[in-house]
């Protein structure tokens, strides 16, 4: 507590002598971030039910992706904002009234308490949503291993006797190359094929592989010798052959621009959130600190 004395020179002016007494009113500091982020919890509530309610599974349903990641930024920054504006009033009404301090000074602590519930009520949100994210991220960690060890044990035991059959993303392509548009062969022919037609798909699939991951791109050897195996196993000419690797092929190509596509807009879509997501916090910070200020002001009329 700060002790005022007159001044040597017998003018009205208070000569103030500081204390060892903290300037920092915690327990109104702490008030104001606990109803910050009870108000931030309960507006993040009502917002994922809004937004869950704008999203649907169906195509051609609900609003587009645009329109929901634009509402998410107006809410964010509508969350933030308020629940600053909450927990810096409450701070600054819950304040100790200081006696014999310039009002300056006054104003300054008072915002100064603000921003401070401010940041401690964003470390809260921070800690609490960090939490739910990893509780989340581990549960499906542990169900994505338990299915993986079924499967697994599944491939196991379906191998005795026979090739495993795993599903990959070019499995389509393969198929289609090696689809069959004439009568099934039957008898020992059929066996034959059969056989043949697992090597020529798993080298196929190996070549296919280095396409699509871009570590080992097919020369125009490569597709010359797909075509040659894929007429081979399905009794088509080699233009014919040839034109179902080269289509096979443009699916394959064109599923990996998709794939460019969509991690370029989600970096930009990142790159966004987060830019949104700083200028909503700044504005948090001064709103906080401006309406602890006004807090302290009605405090103190």
């Amino acid at each position: 507590m700060e002790t005022v004395r007159m001044s040597s020179t017998g003018d009205a002016t208070p000569l103030v002598v500081a204390s060892n007494a903290s300037a920092v009113s915690w327990s109104a500091v702490f008030a104001g971030a606990v109803v910050a982020a009870a108000t931030s919890l309960v507006l993040w509530t009502l917002g994922i039910a809004i937004w869950s309610g704008m999203a649907s599974p169906l195509p051609d349903k609900g609003a587009s992706a645009t329109t929901i990641l634009s509402s998410v930024a107006i809410g964010l920054i509508l969350i933030e904002w308020l629940s600053s504006a909450f927990g810096g009033y409450m701070t600054g009404r819950l304040r100790t009234r200081w006696e014999g301090i310039h009002e300056d000074e006054v104003f300054f602590r008072d915002t100064a308490h603000g921003f401070l519930s401010w940041a401690i009520a964003n470390i809260i949100v921070a800690v609490t949503l960090l939490s739910l994210a990893y509780a989340g991220v581990s549960g499906a960690v542990g169900a994505m291993s338990t299915v993986a060890s079924g499967a697994a044990r599944g491939s196991a035991q379906s191998m005795s006797g026979r090739a495993a059959n795993v599903a990959t993303p070019t499995d389509y392509v393969i198929d289609m190359m090696f689809r069959q548009e004439g009568a099934p062969l039957t008898g020992a022919a059929a066996v034959a094929a059969g056989a043949s037609g697992i090597n020529a798909r798993a080298e196929a699939g190996r070549l296919i592989a280095g396409e699509v991951t871009g570590t080992r791109p097919l020369s125009d050897a490569d597709r010359r010798y797909l075509a040659l195996i894929v007429g081979q196993q399905t009794g088509q000419s080699t233009d014919a052959a040839q034109r179902r690797v080269d289509a096979g092929l443009q699916q394959v190509n064109d599923a990996k621009a998709k794939a460019r596509d969509a991690a370029e807009e989600a970096r930009k879509a990142t790159a966004a959130a987060a830019l949104v997501t700083a200028l909503a916090l700044v504005v948090g910070a001064f709103i906080a600190s401006a309406m602890a200020g006004f807090g302290g002001r009605l405090r103190d009329v």
